[in-house]
């Protein structure tokens, strides 16, 4: 790190919504490279000592977003890190600042359907506290498409097996450090 600013590119950076892989996918990533692996919602739960529930709960969103920008900052300090975001993380344009010039920003996508599938039944998920969890899933989506839309990669991980979105994403990462000359 210098001056407060991450060392820039060498990491791989998993953006997208809710359910949509993140960190099955970054874990699996992270073990093939050898490399360390962040998950910015666990980190948040440490410095705050609480669940992300809770932290909604008790102190609401606004706060849990400064947190998150926090933990973004911590969290791309480093090298050689897959770094999995919170669904949201893309709100704030100095967090995408921060996490595009950490690496390679890839978007994990589903359809609203398979996102619903995944997280219905997990009750940790302060977003989908309403009465229609699957239209508030589509009206979150279609808001944040144009900030998803600013990672470098995107990956529609709907029906797909970890492996193969992870083999799809080492093949980028190779083309990414060919583009930047990394060694």
């Amino acid at each position: 790190m210098r001056d407060g600013r991450p060392l820039t590119g060498q990491n791989i950076v998993l953006v997208g919504f809710m359910g949509s892989g993140k960190t099955s996918v970054g874990r699996e990533l992270a073990r093939r490279l050898g490399w360390e692996f962040v998950d910015t919602d666990a980190l948040i739960e440490r410095m705050a000592g609480r669940s992300i529930p809770e932290i909604f709960r008790e102190r609401g969103e606004p706060y849990f977003r400064d947190l998150e920008s926090e933990a973004i900052r911590t969290a791309t300090c480093g090298t050689r890190t897959v770094l999995a975001t919170g669904g949201g993380a893309v709100l704030r344009p100095e967090n995408m600042s921060r996490l595009k010039a950490a690496g390679l920003v890839v978007l994990l996508d589903a359809e609203a359907e398979e996102l619903y599938r995944r997280v219905v039944n997990e009750g940790r998920r302060p977003l989908l506290e309403v009465a229609d969890p699957l239209a508030r899933i589509r009206e979150l989506l279609e808001y944040r498409r144009p900030y998803y839309a600013q990672a470098d990669l995107r990956i529609d991980t709907t029906g797909r097996p970890v492996e193969a979105i992870v083999e799809e994403i080492l093949k980028a990462w190779k083309r990414y450090v060919q583009g930047h000359h990394y060694l």
